[in-house]
Parts: structure tokens; sequence; C-alpha cells
């Protein structure tokens, strides 16, 4: 298939906020592949697209017949086959969200029929409890996984925390909360950084990630406490984040998990 083929057609966009969005892409004449939860594609869209007007002007602007590529991790459950879901948050100086943002219902994008990624819990033991840390749009592989495995027999403990700056940040929210109050086993643990800027008190937890895993609210509700033996961490958006976040884990006992070997701290960087 022609790269600069428009092979998918822009199904629903539901806008969280002027710069967050979820877009859901609907392929136009072939079959979404197989694949893990956890897992990236890739879009793009011509350079001569145009970009919304709150977008940072482009000091170099590629060529108009130039194609730009990004990859973005999907959202939706893989058993879902007619639309891929992603969870973008908008990038001003960035070359393709921009572009997206411009985008309406009906309109043609490429999406690459090959799904790629290692970011998913193939390798994780069905009996492992699970602490699924996200900011931002880093929350959208999570919600693949949750989608596709979620069970209400669930042994084991799954706790995601997601950090934003305000309350209308926590994308899938609603969703999230939902399952928090039908599952006995299924923790949410939303997080803001700028409690000062909310319409109404916030009367939720407040700082960042490394904060929330600090005062033990990760596994709050759990049985026992989360350890190395017993559980596996997935960190994923801000490399600020992320980095912080394996500095102390290393310190809790933790090890990072690599292709050579075994660990129980699994990295997906964001931009």
């Amino acid at each position: 298939m022609a790269v600069k083929e428009l092979n998918a057609i822009i199904g629903e966009i539901t806008f969280l906020t002027p710069e967050t969005m979820i877009l859901r892409v609907i392929p136009d004449g072939w079959e979404i592949p197989d694949y893990t939860p956890g897992q990236f594609a890739i879009l793009g869209l011509p350079a001569g697209s145009p970009r919304i007007e709150i977008s940072d002007p482009e000091e170099n602007p590629p060529a108009p017949d130039k194609f730009i590529l990004r990859s973005y991790s999907i959202a939706s459950s893989s058993a879902e086959k007619e639309f891929l879901e992603f969870y973008i948050s908008l990038v001003r100086s960035g070359t393709l969200t921009p572009r997206l943002f411009c985008l309406k219902r009906g309109d043609r994008i490429f999406l690459r029929p090959k799904v790629s990624g290692m970011f998913t819990l193939n390798q994780i033991p069905a009996e492992s409890n699970l602490i699924l840390m996200g900011t931002g749009t880093g929350l959208a592989p999570y919600m693949s996984m949750i989608r596709t495995f979620i069970k209400p027999d669930d042994n084991r403990n799954l706790s995601v925390v997601h950090g934003a700056r305000h309350s209308w940040d926590l994308g899938y929210n609603s969703e999230l909360s939902t399952l928090n109050n039908m599952l006995d086993n299924f923790h949410y643990v939303p997080s803001i950084t700028r409690p000062e800027h909310e319409l109404t008190a916030w009367t939720g937890h407040q700082g960042y990630l490394q904060d929330i895993w600090k005062s033990g609210a990760a596994d709050a509700d759990w049985d026992s406490p989360a350890t190395p033996e017993t559980t596996h961490i997935f960190l994923c958006g801000n490399p600020a984040m992320v980095e912080g976040m394996v500095s102390i884990l290393a310190g809790d006992g933790y090890m990072e998990h690599k292709k050579s070997g075994s660990g129980q701290v699994h990295l997906e960087r964001y931009w």
C-alpha cells in the first residue's frame, strides 16, 4: 500500500478540551490487523493539510507534498475491529497534531496497517498485581489493556494512576470511575497538579505521580501492599515522570524490565 494513500476515514471525534481529543479512525476497504493492547499505530497527513489556528507558526514548514507520520498508542480494545481509537493532545509547536486537530468527521487520513510496540502485558504473569501509571495521554495504552482484559472475576489488583494539570484534563475519567465503583479489585487514582485553577474545590489527590507513589495511594485499597514479588508497574507519559519514578522504584527494590532479562518496571516515554 502506498504511503501517501489516505486509506482511512475519520469517524467520531470527541474534544475533551480545546487541546485534547479522542479520535476514531476507520480503515477504508481493509481490515484492522490483530494487535496486542499497549501497542501503537502510525497516523499521517500531507504537510499541505491545514493547521489549527491556536498552533504556533511553523518556522520551516515542510513541502506541501511531504507526508508527516507520527505514532500514537491505541486506546480501543483489540477486540474492536471497526475502528482504532486514539487519545491525542495538541502540541502547538508540533508538525502533525496541529493538522489532526483540524480534521472533521468523514475526512481522510493515512493509517499504517502494521501495528507495533513492546509495551504490553505479554510477559506479565497472570496472577501479578498491576499498577498502570500515566500522565496526560499516556493513559491511552492502558485503556486498550483495560477494555480488552478487565474481568469482574479477576482476583489480582489493578490500579490506574493518572496525572494531569486539571480535572478537565483527566481523559476517560467517567469510564474509569465507573469501573472503580463496579469492580472490587479495580482502583482508579486520579491526581491533578493545579488544584488552585479548579472552578470548584478539588477533593481528590494532588501532586505529581511521584508524590502519589510515595504517599501510598496507588495500593492503598489493596488487601496487602505492592511489592516487587507481587506487582508489575507500567509507566507511560512525561519523560520526567518516567525517569523520576524509575529512580524511586529502584530504591524500593523494583527493577526496570529489559529485553535481555526480567524486571517489574515497564516504560513508554512520550515525546
